[in-house]
């Protein structure tokens, strides 16, 4: 049986934490800023965790 590739993309945007859930970034961050307030822009720098319910077909894609 040969070994599962990882999914490569997935893993550039996911990190597991010390007790295994998974990390990931917010969204809304590259482009039309001028429109955000100063607040949500600095809001979006904070990482967070991925729900349960896309845990799995996270997981799925990070065998490793």
């Amino acid at each position: 049986m040969p070994k599962i590739k990882t999914n490569r993309s997935a893993a550039k945007r996911f990190k597991r934490t010390g007790t295994g859930k998974l990390k990931r970034n917010k969204s809304n961050k590259t482009h039309i800023l001028t429109k955000k307030t100063t607040k949500r822009k600095r809001n979006l720098r904070k990482s967070a965790l991925v729900s349960p319910a896309d845990a799995k077909r996270i997981n799925r894609l990070l065998p490793y």
